[in-house]
């Protein structure tokens, strides 16, 4: 890739901690082709039903995706829809079959915190997201698609190429469901060694962007603590969000963690975008509570 991609820019300074896109939940449907620039710009799904499956996902909390399989992909009659909660409390996903995209105004709404709706068949392995949507930026497609053919390579099945994630500029950008946990500027080898140990129950520390249950500042705790225990199993911590996040570990112990902007030169957010500075988040103290 060219030094001047928004990918090469922001891999010279720019920190991945506290930049997943903050989704407790997600809809990803199976669209092999047709996606627009945003999946709910009208392009493939038409204005109507776009904007009432934006308001419904805006209301159950939840992020939808497309998703298509690696490669050559070809219409089916039925399409794949994942379902998957984050929370730590109650993380789940669901893999079922439609016939009509607007069959999901009736299932956007049971994607709520809590157990899982049990509409669909439980999925035990992580699935896989990797970002490939080209039309929104070039990044995610040179840097992504190779990502994701090396995947399906061992995980097959369980691996799909996804349309925009947030954060062109960490291509290639790489989603674990159930958990949300996010990545940014893995190779193959370390994004294979990432989805290994996700199904081992640890989270990858390498290219780790966040748990897309919190916000940012609550990710970058979360990683901060997590660092500085050297401790990557999924469910050690938990985080109470705000403006001094509290991580707690499922032994008793808990920190505070002091979060702060701070503010990187300007540089464009994604290809072709005027530039703008970068206003990343970092972890400044870890204070244990007693």
């Amino acid at each position: 890739m060219p030094a001047t991609t928004c990918s090469a820019l922001s891999a010279l300074d720019e920190p991945l901690p506290g930049t997943a896109a903050t989704a407790p939940g997600y809809v990803c449907l199976e669209v092999p082709s047709g996606w627009g620039r945003d999946v709910l710009d009208g392009t493939f799904l038409g204005t109507d039903l776009s904007d009432e499956l934006s308001a419904r996902a805006q209301a159950a909390d939840v992020r939808i995706l497309f998703i298509r399989r690696p490669g050559r992909d070809v219409e089916r009659e039925t399409r794949t829809v994942l379902l998957a909660r984050t929370e730590p409390e109650d993380t789940w996903c669901e893999r079922l079959e439609i016939t009509e995209p607007a069959e999901l105004l009736d299932i956007v709404p049971r994607v709520v915190a809590g157990p899982a709706p049990g509409i669909g068949a439980a999925v035990q392995d992580p699935i896989v997201l990797v970002c490939a949507h080209g039309k929104r930026d070039l990044c995610c497609a040179v840097l992504g698609r190779p990502i994701a053919a090396a995947l399906t390579a061992e995980f097959g099945q369980d691996v799909w190429e996804c349309s925009h994630t947030g954060g062109h500029r960490f291509a290639p950008s790489m989603i674990m469901l159930p958990t949300g946990y996010t990545y940014g500027r893995l190779d193959a080898d370390h994004s294979i060694a990432a989805v290994r140990e996700a199904r081992k129950g640890h989270v990858y520390a390498g290219g780790l962007r966040g748990r897309s249950t919190w916000s940012a500042f609550g990710q970058a705790a979360e990683i901060a603590v997590r660092e500085e225990l050297a401790g990557f199993a999924i469910d050690a911590v938990t985080v109470e969000d705000g403006d001094e996040p509290i991580v707690r570990h499922r032994d008793g112990r808990a920190w505070r963690v002091g979060v702060e902007t701070s503010e990187l030169p300007a540089r464009p957010a994604s290809c072709g975008a005027a530039a703008k500075p970068a206003r990343p988040v970092v972890a400044t103290m870890i204070t244990p509570l007693q």
